[in-house]
């Protein structure tokens, strides 16, 4: 049975999420935004409709996850009280007091992603470190890792280009994870390198060994996104893919790799952005999400620049270091630990099968975006 001051906990924090998610500021915005749609030339210009409609849905969904909550905090109210009069049963409360819990919690880890980008769908690229047979075994358990987690959030995830290892594993993954809110939002607290400690399978000697991979995510930009390619800059080569597909896959020269002189706006510096895409026997629409991951990615390092224009001018905030060690993975020792924010959990297993949720949450606790952040 929950104790009162569990109850007072449930119903403290759904008046502060009213409080910090402005609701009877945004309860006026929806009015004033639906009120447009109803113009009649609303639909003249298709594209921006569509993003008039995706801002009217994306404010009423905050109204309602706190409508909910706060509905939810109700009920709990009474059932503690029909429970004092013998109308429901202690198992009835814990059940009310555990759906409350979970939607309050879910609002306000989703009220600490503020940030334009933090809703989009997300490409993440995995890539083995130094140490072959074992570093390629690792590569492809996170990409395991990642997917379990996609699956249980309801996220699709699709495989864009794969290159296996030589014996075991893979070299590299890219895959895109779309159909859900806020893929890139959580999964950026991922960029970065992971580090395996095990006996590893592949050493005769049993020896105790360590390995690295190295994460990178980006969100996957959209029709909607305007990103500027320098078409003097892009050049094409076709190859046939290899890996499964059946026959057809390795006779055709389906698969294409995109090349991109980038150069980088503050210091003059070039460098190539290289990107293979095999997703589908169909050359042209490789070649299509081939320059959609570019624009990602192009989009992606604007972004990280104003990320750390920001770390400068907020002295007293940690700095977030992109491609830095992470985490680490001890598998004897049963321990994962994240070394930014020191959140670590001795269940090994339920990790490696997607559980990233306590691990995700204290990244986005540690390292909140505040109003003035998005200024």
């Amino acid at each position: 049975m929950i104790t009162a001051d569990q109850l007072k906990d449930v119903t403290e924090r759904v008046e502060a999420l009213r409080h910090y998610l402005n609701i009877e500021q945004k309860q006026v915005e929806f009015e004033e935004e639906q009120l447009r749609t109803q113009a009649p030339d609303f639909w003249d210009d298709p594209q921006r409709a569509q993003e008039q409609m995706k801002k009217v849905k994306g404010i009423e969904k905050w109204l309602k996850g706190y409508e909910q909550a706060r509905q939810q905090a109700e009920e709990l109210q009474l059932a503690v009280e029909f429970f004092h009069e013998d109308m429901v049963t202690e198992a009835e409360v814990d059940a009310d007091y555990a759906k409350a819990l979970a939607t309050i919690e879910d609002l306000e880890l989703k009220n600490m992603l503020r940030q334009q980008e933090d809703p989009m769908d997300a490409v993440m690229k995995i890539n083995s470190g130094a140490g072959g047979t074992e570093s390629q075994d690792w590569a492809q358990m996170l990409m395991r890792m990642y997917m379990r987690w996609c699956e249980s959030k309801g996220y699709k995830v699709t495989i864009s280009n794969l290159q296996e290892g030589d014996e075991a594993g893979i070299k590299s993954v890219t895959m895109e994870i779309e159909g859900g809110e806020y893929a890139y939002g959580f999964l950026k607290s991922e960029n970065g390198v992971h580090r395996l400690v095990r006996v590893s399978p592949f050493n005769a000697q049993g020896k105790r060994m360590t390995s690295f991979a190295s994460v990178f995510v980006s969100p996957l930009v959209d029709d909607t996104i305007e990103v500027f390619v320098d078409p003097a800059r892009v050049s094409w080569d076709t190859f046939r893919s290899s890996g499964a597909g059946g026959q057809n896959v390795n006779k055709v020269e389906s698969g294409v790799r995109l090349r991109y002189q980038y150069q980088d706006p503050d210091t003059g510096e070039e460098e190539e952005i290289l990107i293979e895409n095999t997703e589908t026997r169909d050359q042209p629409k490789n070649r299509a999400k081939a320059m959609l991951l570019l624009k990602s990615q192009l989009y992606d390092r604007a972004m990280k620049k104003r990320l750390e224009a920001q770390a400068k001018i907020e002295a007293g905030k940690k700095k977030i270091e992109w491609g830095s060690q992470i985490r680490s993975y001890v598998f004897d020792d049963r321990r994962v630990k994240d070394h930014r924010t020191g959140y670590q959990t001795n269940d090994v297993d339920a990790v490696m099968d997607g559980k990233l949720d306590g691990f995700i949450k204290a990244y986005l606790m540690e390292f909140p975006v505040t109003d003035d952040d998005n200024q």
